[in-house]
C-alpha cells in the first residue's frame, strides 16, 4: 500500500483529503496485515463511484428477471429467453457479458433441473414441472453486475420446490455471514451447515468471485469453509454469493459442449445469485 499525506486527496478519487476517507481504514488493514502476516490488497476495494456503477448495472440485470418472470412458461424455449435478455439489454444500453466471453455463445446461462451451471440456450422447451436458473451478468458503463434466479415452471414436485427455496434460504444465510473484517470462511461455513441441515450437499467445484471492473475479480468466494479462514472481507469489497445446492451428492460433470455443469448423479441442483458489496456494519445488495 503506497503510503499518501493525511492531507493529500484520498487514493479512491472521492475528493476529499486522505485523513477524511480512507486514512483510518488504510491505517486498519495496515496493523491487521502485520498482525496476520499478510500483505491485504487494497486495490481490491471499489471507490464509491465504482459501486454507484455496478448499482446502476444491477438495476438493469433485475429488469431483466423481472421481464423473464413475466413470460416464462412451460413451452417457451431457453433461446427465446436469451433473446428476452439479448433485447432487454442492448435496448437499456448495456451488453451482455456471457455473449462470446471465452466463446460462450449466448446472452445468458439457461440451467435446467440437473444441470448445475453454465447451461447454454438452446431450442429445448420447457416442461411442466421443471426448474430452471437464470443467470443474467450485465455490463453498463464499463461496470458488471452478476445475478441469478431460479424459476419454477407450473406445479413441480414437493422435492423441487423444497430444493429451490432452500437454495434461496442458503444465498440469504451467506449474505447475513458477511461483516466487515470477517472472512471469506465466514460465508462458506454458514452456507454449508445450512445445506446439510436440510439434507442437500453444496457444490465446491464453482464458487462465487469478486466483480465490478472486470468479470472475474478476488476474492474467490467458496460456498464451503471454515470460519476465520480465506481473504478478509473489507469494507468496499463487491463480489458474488451464488451458492448451488444439489439433492444428490456434489459433484458435477461438464458436458461435451465444454459450458454445461450437470450434477454426476443426474439428481436435480438449485442456485440464487446477488452481487453485493461490504460495507461498515455489514452488506448491501447491488442486484
Amino acid at each position: 500500500m503506497r503510503r499518501i499525506n493525511r492531507n493529500d486527496e484520498c487514493w479512491c478519487g472521492s475528493g476529499k483529503k486522505y485523513k477524511r476517507c480512507h486514512m483510518e481504514q488504510d491505517e486498519a488493514l495496515r496493523k491487521l496485515g502485520n498482525e496476520l502476516g499478510m500483505k491485504i490488497p487494497r486495490d481490491i476495494i471499489k471507490t464509491p463511484e465504482q459501486i454507484e456503477g455496478i448499482r446502476k448495472s444491477g438495476e438493469i440485470t433485475r429488469g431483466i428477471f423481472d421481464l423473464v418472470e413475466k413470460n416464462i412458461k412451460a413451452g417457451m424455449t431457453t433461446d427465446e429467453i436469451n433473446t428476452l435478455v439479448h433485447e432487454y439489454t442492448i435496448n437499456h444500453d448495456a451488453i451482455p457479458a456471457p455473449l462470446n466471453y471465452g466463446g460462450f455463445p449466448k446472452s445468458v446461462c439457461t440451467s435446467i433441473n440437473e444441470v448445475v451451471c453454465h447451461g447454454i440456450p438452446s431450442d429445448r422447451k420447457l416442461e411442466e414441472g421443471d426448474i430452471i436458473n437464470v443467470d443474467v451478468t450485465t455490463i453498463k458503463d464499463g461496470y458488471f453486475s452478476d445475478s441469478s434466479r431460479m424459476y419454477i415452471i407450473g406445479e413441480a414436485k414437493k422435492e423441487a420446490v423444497e430444493l429451490v427455496e432452500a437454495a434461496k434460504e442458503a444465498l440469504q444465510v451467506g449474505m447475513d455471514a458477511v461483516k466487515p473484517y470477517g472472512f471469506v470462511g465466514d460465508i462458506g461455513e454458514a452456507i454449508q451447515t445450512y445445506a446439510q441441515s436440510k439434507g442437500y450437499s453444496v457444490v465446491y467445484e464453482y464458487g462465487g468471485h469478486g466483480i465490478g471492473v472486470k468479470f472475474h475479480e478476488d476474492p474467490y468466494v467458496s460456498h464451503v469453509g471454515k470460519k476465520g479462514e480465506g481473504m478478509i472481507l473489507l469494507p468496499g469489497m463487491v463480489f458474488t454469493i451464488e451458492p448451488m445446492l444439489n439433492q444428490g451428492r456434489p459433484e458435477t460433470r461438464t458436458l461435451k459442449d465444454d459450458w454445461t455443469a450437470v450434477t454426476r448423479d443426474g439428481k436435480l441442483s438449485a442456485q440464487w445469485e446477488h452481487t453485493i458489496v461490504v460495507t461498515e456494519d455489514g452488506y448491501q445488495i447491488l442486484t
